[in-house]
């Protein structure tokens, strides 16, 4: 049973994920869109690197990202993607995260695409 919801899953966030997206971002799109103004469970990603932390409109953050300042840099994504609970004690993000540096840093990469 979870070997056919995994595949449901899968098959869905591939139907999702904007095309020409970099693979990885199929982890991501079961909470986030890179489309403007559209937030889902996660807010929209669209223009999120250099973008103010917890500021996409709309959208409701948890008090512990509010109460992160700056930006959301290359660095900063990174290390929030890599383990969010880490990087954000309190956040709501329940994304267990991605250890894999490469994978991350081409995430960043397309994501930065994305504005």
């Amino acid at each position: 049973m979870r070997t056919v919801l995994a595949i449901a899953i899968v098959s869905f966030a591939a139907s999702a994920a904007p095309a020409q997206s970099d693979p990885s971002f199929v982890q991501c799109v079961a909470c986030h869109t890179v489309k403007p103004a559209q937030n889902r469970v996660g807010p929209t990603l669209f223009g999120i690197v250099g973008a103010k932390k917890a500021a996409v409109a709309g959208f409701s953050y948890s008090p512990a990202l509010k109460a992160q300042k700056g930006v959301w840099s290359e660095a900063e994504l990174d290390a929030y993607i890599a383990n969010p609970r880490v990087k954000v004690p309190g956040t709501r993000m329940i994304y267990p995260g991605m250890p894999d540096a490469a994978k991350r840093k081409r995430l960043i990469a397309w994501l930065k695409t994305q504005k």
